[in-house]
């Protein structure tokens, strides 16, 4: 899952497609910060589920990116406000990291972290997104990482924003922030929002997938 990188670039024909699809993904992306999205359903949490064991590696070694303080809201209203600094602080990330394997980052198949380098795969996006927007004040225990499958059938992260609208996913694969129904992948879990640990979301389908970028 953790070990594919999205949109990496292996050539200066797939650079230049890359950079002409930034530039379609950044105006989508700046469009949607024009309202507060339309509300929809919340994706419905099925008992726990096993952790990755990279995140449970990665808990090791930042124990406060992990932990979850039940005192904290675990969903935000959405406001336009609110809205703009989600949808920029998604388009920034993607636009800072550099997709890479994990096995060429660090030479091995699957590690957690926050790309201080600059320099990550699709988890290390989310939680470097994670992190900024907690910067910015979202409540962590609101924010979710969460794994799924994608439309090509591999395992892919995402970061999961649980608000009084409904569920939406930040994903480096895009900048269009969805809501969780519209991405056509599958759910598989996601952080528990009580504890240190994960909850199954059921291997729940979307219909479609959402054009990438």
């Amino acid at each position: 899952m953790f070990s594919r990188v999205r949109g990496y670039r292996g050539s200066l024909l797939a650079a230049a497609i890359g950079l002409a699809a930034i530039g379609s993904s950044a105006a989508q992306a700046q469009s949607q910060s024009a309202g507060v999205p339309v509300a929809s359903a919340p994706i419905i949490a099925n008992g726990d589920a096993r952790a990755p064991y990279a995140w449970t590696d990665f808990c090791k070694r930042m124990p406060a990116e992990c932990t979850v303080n039940t005192q904290e809201a675990d969903t935000v209203e959405l406001n336009s406000k609110l809205w703009k600094t989600i949808v920029a602080t998604n388009l920034k990330a993607n636009r800072d990291i550099e997709a890479i394997t994990d096995q060429d980052h660090w030479g091995v198949v699957d590690r957690w972290d926050i790309p201080e380098d600059g320099k990550g795969d699709c988890e290390d996006y989310v939680l470097l997104k994670r992190k900024r927007l907690a910067e910015a004040g979202v409540p962590r225990r609101a924010m979710r990482v969460t794994v799924v499958i994608d439309e090509e059938n591999a395992g892919h992260a995402v970061l999961m924003i649980r608000t009084d609208r409904g569920d939406f996913i930040l994903d480096n694969k895009r900048n269009a922030i969805l809501p969780w129904s519209q991405t056509g992948y599958t759910y598989v879990k996601r952080e528990s929002q009580t504890r240190i640990g994960w909850t199954s979301l059921g291997g729940l389908s979307t219909p479609t997938v959402a054009s990438l970028r």
